[in-house]
């Protein structure tokens, strides 16, 4: 399953696209550079009920298109 696949597999599971998770994500802080991947999965799973794997493909997301690292 390609990148584009699994990202489309959680928008249709949460009904927030992928530019809608970066979004949500600055607004909370969470791409700010430094920032880990725990407190960003621990919100996906606690609000969005995503599984580890789901909330890291976001993780891999946050980090292309910000500073995460």
């Amino acid at each position: 399953m390609s990148f584009a696949a699994y990202l489309a597999n959680i928008e249709k599971q949460t009904g927030v696209s992928p530019d809608e998770f970066v979004r949500l994500a600055t607004k909370k802080g969470l791409t700010k550079p430094g920032t880990k991947a725990t407190p960003i999965t621990d919100w996906l799973k606690a609000d969005y009920g995503l599984g580890h794997g789901h909330a890291m493909a976001i993780v891999k997301l946050l980090r292309e298109r910000s500073a995460l690292d």
